[in-house]
């Protein structure tokens, strides 16, 4: 279909197609140019300015002479060309030219585009007219011609373009020639890829989205929280400055600063069985005081390790120990920077004296409790597992409240002057009856130390010969005897004599029977009283005694003979 042509003057184009010669047989043909036509206004041609140069023999594209001064063409919008054609004014319209053997076409509406498109002036040429003989070809476009059925355009909505557009007759196809193709149409742009996101993906998105809230909503409510308790007011409580103040040397702080140094922790490990223990220096040559039951799970091959308070790790081994007094010597070799600690006298300890008593409870090394001295000379028995009593310990013990602990055995208990005047060994625990060295049950107040005074004499003896000598009287006692004091046995162990011949009793003149009944103006109730009163003394001291024979009590003197441990 034509272009709905502009009135006004027709538009200049500054490159145009040579004049096409037409034979004379062309001229025939062409069909006379209606009557009615409007003439084109004729616009007189203005003569070309002459250029500075000469004529470019290749013309200067794209629009050629008269040169790239030339101005520019008018922009021409093209208008898409309706379906039913282009109206035109009347009397332009022209009929089709008539082919023999052909039926003849409709009358054409006035002012309308023929159905097969506007006739255009034959091409000059040998193909001007058909060939004789041969069937006419069918008609060919002129190039710029509008297609026989017009060109396809989308339905337009609103009022139509220009002129009166009748609507498509009922049964009319509409062409498909150019596929709804219309070159002035801008191509809409392809639609954008949708993008699909997979279930798991939507999923892990709502659960970051939920942790997400979730942390900053509990960040809200937390400070929320905070600021409704304290009011909104950020709490600063006050404190005291750090103070370097340096303790008094008699508190259980400097006590303790002077003690803990000289203290160790001791860990034994035999064939069957291991256990631990405290022990504290006596000397600069390694040895280390501590109770017979700590290192008597190693035996004879077991392995003794010593813990000192800087962290320092060292083997040991025994010196010498003694079951009847429950003491043990160990050493070791090549440490130095060793701390000894000083002792002191227990007959100078008096009922109240403040204490502190140091260990390793329950392997908890440098552990420090405090108390008082609650009692003196308390006798206490440890042992007595073996069926012939050799394990038995007699103790002449000094009591205490300060807590003592399963592991605290064989710490010191020191004086308020930083002085030992006890080695602890044993408590007395709530769920058993007496002893020494005590069940898992813990303190409960009543903690039991040998005297230095014992502890020293027998460290002496341990570390020069190795073994420890008791101090004796020469008779065997009757340990199941339930009147009040000790009774003298009227049958020796083994079928032996009750009493020593030549011993300190037979010298004392006590015979198989005898009950004594004081020690040194102190009463015994039973032979084990008897026992650690007389271990709490040296062989040579010399005691006195009260006896009771046949109802009636009488004095005697002796001194202490001498046995060996060993």
């Amino acid at each position: 279909m034509d272009e709905p042509k502009a009135p006004g003057p027709k538009p200049k184009w500054w490159s145009r197609p040579a004049a096409e010669k037409r034979t004379e047989a062309a001229a025939d043909q062409a069909p006379p140019e209606p009557v009615d036509a409007p003439m084109e206004e004729r616009v007189p041609e203005e003569r070309a300015p002459r250029p500075l140069h000469e004529p470019d023999p290749y013309s200067t594209p794209p629009y050629g002479d008269p040169g790239p001064w030339a101005p520019a063409p008018p922009v021409q919008h093209p208008v898409a060309t309706p379906a039913q054609g282009t109206h035109i004014p009347p009397g332009m319209a022209q009929a089709p030219p008539q082919t023999s053997g052909m039926a003849q076409a409709p009358p054409q509406a006035p002012g309308m585009t023929p159905p097969h498109g506007t006739t255009l002036p034959p091409v000059a040429g040998p193909a001007a007219g058909p060939v004789p003989g041969q069937s006419a070809p069918p008609p060919m476009p002129h190039p710029g011609m509008t297609p026989p059925h017009g060109t396809q355009v989308p339905p337009v909505t609103g009022e139509p373009h220009q002129g009166h557009q009748p609507p498509m007759a009922a049964g009319t196809a509409p062409t498909t020639q150019w596929g709804g193709y219309d070159p002035w149409t801008v191509a809409a742009p392809p639609p954008a890829e949708r993008k699909t996101v997979s279930r798991r993906g939507a999923w892990l998105a709502v659960l970051l989205i939920a942790l997400v809230a979730g942390c900053v909503g509990g960040g809200i409510g937390a400070y929320v929280e905070r600021d409704s308790v304290s009011g909104g007011v950020d709490v600063k409580l006050p404190q005291a400055p750090v103070e370097k103040e340096a303790r008094s040397p008699g508190s259980v702080a400097g006590i303790a600063a002077r003690s803990l140094p000289g203290v160790v922790t001791i860990h034994v490990r035999g064939s069957s069985e291991e256990g631990t223990g405290t022990g504290f220096v006596l000397d600069k040559r390694g040895h280390i005081l501590t109770n017979n039951h700590v290192v008597q799970p190693a035996g004879t091959d077991g392995d003794i390790s010593v813990t000192f308070n800087s962290g320092q790790d060292a083997d040991a081994k025994v010196i010498g120990r003694d079951t009847g007094y429950d003491l043990a010597v160990i050493k070791v070799d090549r440490v130095s920077g060793l701390t000894p600690l000083p002792l002191g006298n227990s007959d100078s300890v008096a009922v109240g004296d403040p204490v502190v008593a140091i260990g390793a409870p329950f392997d908890l090394a440098g552990t420090v409790t405090a108390g008082i001295i609650s009692a003196k000379e308390r006798p206490i028995t440890a042992g007595g597992e073996k069926e012939d009593g050799s394990d038995v310990s007699y103790v002449d013990a000094l009591q205490t409240d300060a807590p003592i602990n399963p592991g605290n055995s064989g710490g010191p208990l020191v004086d308020r002057k930083g002085r030992v005047i006890g080695i602890n060994s044993a408590i007395r625990a709530a769920d058993e009856g007496s002893g020494l060295g005590g069940g898992q049950g813990g303190s409960i107040g009543l903690g039991f130390a040998i005297p230095i005074n014992q502890g020293k004499r027998v460290a002496e003896e341990l570390i020069n010969t190795g073994k420890a000598t008791h101090p004796v009287i020469g008779v065997t006692l009757d340990m199941g005897y339930t009147g009040d004091g000790a009774r003298v046995n009227t049958e020796g162990a083994g079928g032996g004599a009750p009493v020593t011949s030549g011993g300190p009793g037979d010298k004392a003149g006590i015979e198989p029977g005898d009950v004594i009944t004081e020690v040194d103006g102190v009463r015994v109730h039973s032979g084990q009283e008897l026992i650690v009163k007389i271990r709490s003394h040296r062989p040579g001291d010399r005691l006195r005694l009260s006896v009771e024979r046949d109802g009636k009590e009488h004095a005697a003197e002796l001194t202490l003979g001498s046995a060996s441990s060993g």
